[in-house]
């Protein structure tokens, strides 16, 4: 929520634009309701919580101050939804039907198997705090909260945020151990499990526990178990179920099939008052496809957008998506070039010498961010101009927040771009010298939790080189785990230094020159002539 265009869009239905208060309705309704069904494990309240929380929103939304901290505003209302639900409830509550159960609709709808399924199901065996704070930890690793949205939501500090999230880890690996061992063949657990009625709670998570510390054969555990923030990294939200209907509807037959799917009197006066005016309706029904019902005088709707169990972190929809690249069918063939795109390879050797790097014309490049432009924050970008070089410092920092690592993008390009070299004496995922217990690499560690790469992305280097013939605008993305870039116009011989001297300064390993001088160079994966109002959903390309 960061770009200029939904900054606009919540302006636009604070004012009373229906379409505006529509997009931001089935933009961010699934995220809502995958926070309240993963807190609530599915209870039968979770319908009547996440309708709470949209109506609590468009009732306030003129509240609201600030267009940035839409997101984070809508969360911690979610959040507190949740906390006066569990006030609400009764000391004895009714037992849950099986079907209502999150984690086995988190299981059948994103199709999970092995250890992503062990996480799913080990969420039942957490305390309500803890899958409060899961609900919201599973989605910043995902790349959908930052680490100072999941703090604000829960209503303390960054730094107490991080020890929560470790506890709450803690207890999750204790429970994804009783998953295993209830899925074995123990028989002292068969017979320790013999008065257990079936539903998971503290007692019984203490006793397991207790069991499999002690049991050579529980405790055993057959393949290496894979840390849980890598297990969720690019898992989808949880597509809405089948009948779920959410209306925000006013007058005439729209308000009486909201009525009739069950929505209360008091949302429909809420959303008919002066705070919002609106006079079309919003529906999200079977599987999350996005309906319209608006008045023979509205303007068209938006397209219609259905979430997908798909192994992709989502992101709520843009009025304004990227502009498709030109096709061959429709483009001249001399306005292409970059045919050859980076990707997935190994790491060379490290003393394997770099190719010589062919000289390319220099006029020079100016920069919005000046000679040094620092990016440590989602939708932090620097435009560049002119024909020259320019060197994209990479700094990941998993220790501070470790999952999916959503790459930086350029947009709006004018002209040419290629990715000529990779240097800095070491790719991200090389070991790190001298390196604390347990951080193996730049990309992370067992101790500290991993920097994840979309599938199919090339693993960067510390330093990456481009050669710029135009402008272009380049944007940090960042919305899982923590990174940061510095970007400096530089120079050939600055290049031509830093991938041949390395071994001399004492680096772990020669650079990597990529630039074959011709119109075949590779560009950068994440690139596109368009200017999206989000960067961060620009797709990997092939060719510009």
């Amino acid at each position: 929520m960061d770009s200029q265009h939904w900054r606009a869009t919540i302006t636009a239905a604070q004012s009373g634009d229906r379409q505006a208060l529509d997009e931001l309705v089935a933009g961010w309704l699934p995220l809502v309701y995958n926070i309240v069904g993963r807190a609530l494990n599915g209870h039968a309240d979770v319908d009547d919580v996440v309708q709470e929380t949209m109506l609590r929103a468009v009732d306030n939304l003129g509240s609201l101050r600030d267009p940035d901290s839409f997101r984070s505003w809508l969360v911690a209302i979610a959040m507190r939804q949740i906390r006066d639900r569990a006030r609400r409830r009764t000391a004895d509550p009714l037992p849950e039907a099986p079907a209502a159960d999150f984690a086995e609709l988190t299981v059948l709808r994103l199709q999970l198997e092995g250890q992503r399924r062990e996480v799913a199901e080990a969420a039942r065996w957490l305390d309500d705090e803890d899958r409060q704070l899961l609900s919201l930890w599973w989605l910043e690793v995902a790349g959908e909260l930052t680490r100072r949205e999941l703090a604000a939501a829960v209503g303390i500090t960054r730094q107490h945020a991080a020890v929560r999230v470790q506890r709450m880890k803690e207890r999750l690996e204790t429970s994804r151990g009783i998953v295993r061992a209830l899925d074995g063949a123990c028989p002292d657990l068969r017979e320790l499990t013999g008065r257990w009625d079936g539903r998971p709670d503290s007692v019984w998570r203490k006793r397991l526990a207790r069991h499999i510390r002690g049991c050579g054969y529980c405790g055993d555990t057959p393949e290496s178990v894979v840390p849980a923030e890598r297990l969720l990294v690019g898992i989808a939200l949880v597509p809405l179920p089948v009948g779920f209907t959410l209306s925000l509807a006013f007058g005439g037959k729209t308000a009486v099939a909201a009525t009739s799917a069950g929505w209360s009197a008091k949302l429909l006066g809420a959303l008919t008052k002066p705070a919002v005016a609106m006079t079309a309706g919003a529906t999200i029904v079977a599987g999350g496809a996005y309906v319209v019902t608006q008045p023979p005088d509205a303007p068209p709707p938006r397209a219609a957008v259905t979430p997908t169990a798909t192994a992709t972190s989502e992101r709520p929809p843009s009025s304004a998506p990227p502009a498709p690249e030109p096709s061959p069918s429709v483009t001249k063939k001399a306005d292409q070039y970059g045919t050859v795109v980076d990707a997935v390879d190994r790491a060379p050797d490290p003393d394997a010498r770099p190719a010589a790097l062919p000289r390319r014309p220099e006029s020079g490049l100016t920069s919005t961010g000046g000679p040094k432009a620092v990016m440590q924050h989602r939708g932090d970008s620097v435009t560049l101009t002119g024909q020259g070089y320019v060197l994209v410092r990479w700094q990941i920092s998993p220790k501070y927040r470790p999952g999916a690592l959503v790459m930086p993008s350029w947009t709006g390009l004018k002209g040419r771009l290629f990715h000529v070299a990779s240097g800095g004496w070491r790719r991200m995922d090389d070991p790190l010298p001298g390196a604390p217990n347990g951080y193996a690499t730049g990309m992370g560690g067992p101790a500290i939790g991993w920097a994840v790469l979309p599938p199919g992305t090339q693993q960067m280097w510390q330093n990456e080189y481009f050669y710029l013939d135009g402008t272009v605008t380049l944007t940090q993305n960042e919305r899982g785990c923590d990174y940061g870039l510095t970007v400096f116009p530089s120079s050939w011989e600055a290049v031509d230094k830093d991938v041949n001297e390395g071994p001399e300064q004492g680096a772990i390993r020669y650079g990597l020159v990529r630039d074959t001088g011709t119109d075949s160079a590779p560009v950068p994966q994440y690139v596109t002539r368009s200017t999206p109002a989000d960067p961060a959903t620009v797709p990997q390309r092939s060719r510009v």
